[in-house]
């Protein structure tokens, strides 16, 4: 038996990196007064966790949206690899230049797995980037 209408299927994995909040064009003063603590030169890190949430049509033979360890298997690839234990802004493509704040951490990780899950015939519902236990970043595509 399988539910008419789609599911949603959310999975959860978890990074820990390190960052640095700073602009290039503005002078150490400006960066401190904007940024704060995320400012310091060294970095500082977060545990990271992704919640990521899929939508389609429930498959009447596997009873699932779509393959748990499929989901994995993407996540592992595009996400945990490229970020665990990374210094994003020297050690992420993209990120040299770009301030990883969690909103553009968010747009970022959804536009490297959109791809994945719309070869599986799933559509990327939610990108949900928590990092920390007080803020978190939501982002559902540029259709929403």
């Amino acid at each position: 038996m399988s539910a008419p209408g789609s599911v949603d299927v959310t999975r959860k994995v978890r990074f820990c990196a390190a960052h640095r909040y700073h602009r290039q064009d503005w002078t150490p003063e400006k960066n401190r007064e904007v940024f704060g603590a995320c400012n310091n030169p060294h970095g500082h890190g977060h545990n990271y966790e992704l919640e990521v949430t899929i939508r389609g049509s429930v498959d009447p033979l596997t009873g699932m949206v779509i393959n748990l360890r499929r989901i994995d298997e993407i996540l592992r690839e595009k996400i945990v690899s490229r970020f665990d234990h990374r210094h994003i802004n020297e050690e992420v493509e993209g990120f040299r230049d770009n301030i990883p704040t969690t909103e553009n951490l968010a747009v970022y990780i959804w536009n490297l797995i959109e791809p994945e899950f719309s070869k599986e015939e799933v559509e990327l519902s939610r990108v949900r980037l928590r990092e920390d236990s007080f803020l978190y970043a939501e982002y559902r595509g540029e259709s929403s």
